[in-house]
């Protein structure tokens, strides 16, 4: 296709391909692929994700088409159904304008009201890669890396309060949803999307999302029933030494109550970490309190 035939209804996500030419909002772009996604070690391609060229400017973006599903979560015995939202992602777009720790990008409809999302893309690792690519001891990470960490953390988990405080949900926090920006440092989020129904706090499956994000900061990565069952030489007997409090409430194999494998972890610090723990009987209820919390056990590892 070319400009004389550009798509103009982008219904059909699936038949839109490499070298298309859409017409979004009086601007043409060229479909150029497929955005992917590594998810447990899985190529993932998402196919309502095209990869573009702006025509006008040269500029390379990031063109997110309307597509819808739904699946089911757990925190503990709480049941969440969990869905895509175009109109959801759209509307924190406008909310965050300029915000520099969330994706940018404009969004409009097409001939058959579809949102579309055009996104700035934002040149840097995810967080999950980022923390993966340290290789030196733990307590060089603890004492050299982990602090600067927190620091910019605390700086999205502002973001995300700010969100709150204007009624929108990130809705899938993950390690792979923060982008690590190469030219500022600075940690944005992206990948807004997603919402979810619960009759429980209405921002709790964020909360529990940042919690999985500290626990791979805090470990330096993840640590998984299997591996400490599997691993002798770098867990030694731990396996002997576990318990159902150790796990996370959310992903049931993954261990969480870190000063067991790094005594050197401070306590305050562990103890934030196992809010999220199968073994709590208090969790966070809003942002404010992890980023207290948080910010206090900063000031602890730099005593």
């Amino acid at each position: 296709m070319d400009k004389l035939n550009p798509i103009t209804d982008t219904t059909e996500i699936y038949s839109i391909d490499r070298d298309d030419i859409l017409l979004i909002g009086g601007r043409y772009y060229k479909v150029t692929g497929h955005a992917h996604e590594m998810r447990f070690g899985m190529d993932d391609p998402k196919f309502w994700v095209k990869w573009a060229i702006d025509q006008e400017t040269g500029e390379k973006k990031l063109i997110k088409l309307s597509f819808f599903e739904n699946f089911e979560t757990r925190i503990g015995p709480i049941s969440i159904m969990c869905f895509r939202s175009p109109e959801k992602e759209a509307k924190i777009l406008d909310q965050v304008r300029n915000h520099p720790h969330f994706m940018q990008g404009i969004w409009h409809k097409d001939e058959k009201d579809n949102i579309i999302r055009i996104l700035d893309v934002i040149s840097g690792p995810n967080f999950f890669n980022y923390i993966a690519s340290f290789n030196l001891s733990y307590e060089d990470y603890f004492r050299r890396i982990l602090p600067v960490i927190l620091k910019q953390i605390l700086k999205v988990l502002d973001a995300l309060r700010f969100l709150h405080l204007n009624g929108f949900r990130h809705g899938d926090i993950r390690n792979d949803h923060i982008i690590v920006e190469r030219d500022s440092g600075n940690y944005v989020w992206i990948d807004f999307d997603y919402d979810y129904q619960t009759t429980e706090n209405p921002f709790g499956l964020d909360l529990f999302g940042i919690g999985n994000i500290l626990i791979y900061a805090v470990g330096m990565g993840l640590h998984t029933l299997h591996m400490i069952k599997k691993d002798r030489k770098k867990y030694g007997n731990l396996y002997d030494d576990l318990d159902g409090a150790d796990f996370s409430i959310i992903h049931q194999t993954r261990f969480i109550n870190l000063k067991k494998i790094y005594p050197i972890i401070p306590k305050p610090l562990n103890d934030v970490l196992m809010h999220f723990s199968r073994g709590a009987s208090i969790y966070y209820e809003v942002m404010e309190e992890i980023i207290e919390d948080v910010s206090r056990c900063i000031y602890l590892l730099e005593e």
